[in-house]
């Protein structure tokens, strides 16, 4: 009977079990949401990269495990991008070329005592410098970091507010790396073991040591969440219904009404009666109306989403343009040579434009919000840097509804607790088909939230909270500090790879005579 190591002998047996094992950690995210088996999933990737037999084959497990990751955590687009999805997963994959080579190398054989220590800092820190680079916005931004797996924990909440997602994501990894060298190299055990009470007592620490914000007020928000409205003339169906939903607000002393993305389908400019009606609406329900428009502007060349903030007398000047777009799905990156993406999903015909710079919002009575448009809310540092403005609550206008039987909605409405966590602000997520959810200053939902077969409109008591989490503060220091322990590893380790490639000193040659022989001149 052959083993498994024979059997893996194969290139492409061992690529697929790469793939297959780099994939599992998708069941950590909604809509399983099996949180805790973050803390283990990495564990068949570490192992079959530490028995690479070359540091080339090692590579490769990381690419092809890249690959199965990107594809699992992304499958959701298969049905709009096609094939090409499978080109941005590989694209994607190869990010986790070096991490398979460096599981080796610090984890290959059988390792010392001191090579588990430095496994347990460098193999995490280079996890989160290959989230660094694929949270840039044109590779598709942090869409399915590690550390969003833990949205609902409440400890890791209160450890996004010290360090942000980047922290947790170390940790989670720490955590696969102490297990593997525990299931895989008996030796290294008590290390592997110090390790993780070494993290455990830093963890708890921190949160121990966190400010908690502290809330003092309450506003009544409420979401406004049409469902599914399709075909001809939907963007003035659509309307027709957020207005009908809206007006059941009357009388409920709401605060605030927030729309979701493209609530509006015209610029209201070019439709002045849209924008007497959204008067009115104010008017009835005496809030403002955050709504969003997603329409080519009378005033500016060019498509926009924006975030409009309606009073009683109509527009109030407040006004969003969304600064990070989907890639594909609102402009194609290098359209001159990957324009062709349009021929085979429904990627982005035409290009959005782009904002310039945030913008808080005075939504009255010194309510202060800071919006975002959908992809944005997946950003650390947007929630962040609105929070260092002075918003109070921070808004996400969202919508799903081309991917309403996928797992993205519940994902991506998970991303508001994280967000709420790192800055002790809360959070709405509010899309047009759901899920919209809102979260409150530590990352704990308020409220049941909105699913995707649900069509109405709901007031959520947000609480308020003043205060300044260390994130916020400090920013993203645990993801900027990974690329530096890299670099102090890689230093040491150079006078190591150098001795290795000399080998041992082999002894001088000698003379028929026996004596030692000269070099030659």
């Amino acid at each position: 009977m052959k083993t498994l190591g024979h059997w893996l002998t194969s290139p492409w047996r061992r690529s697929a079990v790469a793939a297959l094992v780099g994939a599992l950690p998708v069941l950590a995210f909604p809509a399983p949401s099996l949180w805790w088996f973050a803390y283990v999933a990495l564990v068949p990737w570490v192992l079959l990269a530490r028995t690479a037999p070359t540091g080339k084959r090692a590579a490769l497990d990381g690419w092809w495990g890249g690959f199965g990751f990107m594809l699992a955590m992304h499958h959701w687009l298969l049905p709009n991008l096609h094939v090409f999805t499978f080109v941005i997963a590989a694209l994607l994959g190869a990010l986790w070329a070096p991490w398979g080579w460096l599981v080796r190398r610090l984890l290959g054989g059988v390792p010392s005592r001191g090579r588990v220590a430095a496994a347990l800092v460098v193999v995490p820190s280079g996890w989160l410098v290959i989230e660094l680079v694929r949270s840039w916005q044109g590779l598709g931004g942090p869409w399915g970091v590690l550390g969003a797996s833990q949205w609902q924990v409440g400890a890791a909440l209160r450890l996004a507010s010290v360090g942000g997602v980047w922290l947790l994501s170390f940790l989670v990894v720490v955590l696969n790396v102490a297990v593997a060298v525990l299931v895989a190299v008996r030796r290294a055990r008590v290390p592997a073991l110090a390790g993780l009470v070494a993290a455990a007592a830093a963890a708890s620490a921190a949160w121990v040591l966190a400010p908690r914000p502290g809330t003092d007020d309450r506003v009544r928000i409420a979401l406004v969440q049409p469902g599914v409205v399709a075909g001809p003339g939907s963007a003035d169906r659509r309307f027709d219904r957020e207005e009908r939903l809206t007006r059941e607000l009357a009388g409920q002393d709401v605060d605030l009404v927030v729309w979701g993305e493209s609530s509006v389908g015209f610029d209201l400019g070019d439709r002045p009666d849209l924008a007497r009606r959204l008067a009115a609406l104010s008017r009835d329900t005496g809030a403002g109306l955050l709504v969003n428009v997603d329409a080519r502007r009378s005033d500016k060349p060019g498509i926009y989403k924006s975030s409009v903030l309606i009073g009683p007398d109509g527009p109030t000047g407040d006004r969003y343009d969304k600064m990070r777009l989907v890639p594909f799905g609102e402009y194609v990156p290098a359209r001159s040579l990957l324009g062709w993406a349009t021929s085979v999903g429904e990627a982005a015909g035409e290009d959005r434009r782009q904002g310039s710079e945030q913008v808080v919002m005075d939504a009255g009575s010194g309510l202060r919000i800071g919006p975002m448009v959908c992809f944005e809310s997946a950003f650390p540092d947007m929630s962040r840097h609105l929070a260092e403005d002075g918003a109070e609550v921070l808004l996400a206008q969202s919508s799903t509804s081309t991917f309403q039987q996928s797992w993205a909605p519940a994902q991506h409405a998970s991303l508001g607790a994280l967000r709420a966590a790192e800055t002790g602000r809360p959070m709405v997520h509010a899309t047009l088909t759901g899920v919209s959810a809102v979260y409150g200053p530590s990352g704990e939902r308020v409220g049941a939230r909105l699913g995707t077969d649900t069509a109405a409109a709901r007031v959520y008591e947000v609480p308020l909270a003043h205060g300044t989490t260390p994130y916020v503060r400090f920013g993203d220091w645990a993801l900027y500090g990974a690329p530096v322990i890299l670099v102090v590893w890689g230093v040491t380790e150079v006078p190591r790879v150098r001795r290795g490639a000399r080998g041992p000193l082999a002894p001088p040659a000698r003379t028929a005579h026996g004596s030692p022989a000269r070099p030659g001149r």
